[in-house]
């Protein structure tokens, strides 16, 4: 049998940290949503993509768009789509240019929804990334999550912590 190779379990051991962390944050956000806004992690996820998106021609996403953004297959992502349409949350319609392509737009009630189910979020994201830095494995990606510049870039500050 051959010998593991040291570099291989080491980054097999980093993916089954990072995958426990994303667990823990996840599992906090969704029991925080569920119970306060009836939405689950999935939805306000689709919600807030969909409410970054600029208005005019083309400015939404595509459903593959959609897909990607919200890291699901295309027809789980028509399901949660359907079920955000059904709740009067969001729309489809045809592209004006293209009538083979069909995007997707949060309407009012969804902004609104997602306003109010913003700070619990947010709120469930801190506590569950507090809880993870007490764990001496965990603590080194808590680190890098809140080094994340929120303008979209990773802080190159040696000690960046939360701002």
């Amino acid at each position: 049998m051959p010998a593991t190779d040291p570099a291989l379990t080491a980054l097999a051991n980093g993916w089954a940290a990072l995958y426990v962390l994303y667990g823990r944050i996840e599992a906090q956000i969704e029991r925080a949503l569920q119970a306060e806004h009836e939405l689950s992690v999935r939805e306000y996820s689709l919600l807030d993509v969909l409410s970054r998106q600029h208005d005019g021609e083309g400015g939404h996403l595509q459903m593959k768009q959609v897909a990607d953004a919200v890291v699901l297959s295309q027809s789980a992502t028509t399901r949660l789509v359907t079920r955000l349409e059904d709740r009067g949350l969001l729309s489809r319609y045809l592209c004006p240019t293209d009538r083979r392509g069909i995007y997707t737009d949060v309407g009012d009630a969804g902004l609104r929804l997602l306003a109010q189910a913003r700070p619990t979020n947010d709120a469930a994201l801190r506590e569950a990334l507090d809880e993870a830095a007490g764990n001496p494995e965990l603590a080194p990606l808590v680190k890098a999550v809140e080094a994340i510049d929120p303008a979209g870039g990773v802080s190159t500050a040696p000690d960046a912590g939360p701002s």
